[in-house]
């Protein structure tokens, strides 16, 4: 199974970047992509994971969500 170029970890979340190959056009194209990934246990103890995969431009989009999103929970917590 092939390795992530790259992984870094805090707590249950996980981040990897992976490098792809795809053939076009009789030429070989290679391009990353990256795994989100979010570990728990579950009541029973049995390990469960969410897994979200982003293609290298998903990956502002994504943060500018996740911005947004803090900011409108933090400002909610003020009222």
């Amino acid at each position: 199974m092939p390795a992530p170029i790259k992984s870094i970890k805090s707590g249950n979340f996980e981040g990897s970047v992976w490098k792809n190959e795809k053939e076009i056009e009789g030429g070989i194209v290679e391009f990353k992509t990256v795994t989100v990934r979010k570990t728990w246990r579950d009541h029973s103890n049995i390990l469960r994971e969410q897994r979200i995969n982003l293609r290298k431009n998903d990956v502002e989009r994504m943060i500018l969500i996740l911005r947004k999103i803090q900011e409108y929970l933090l400002l909610e917590d003020e009222k």
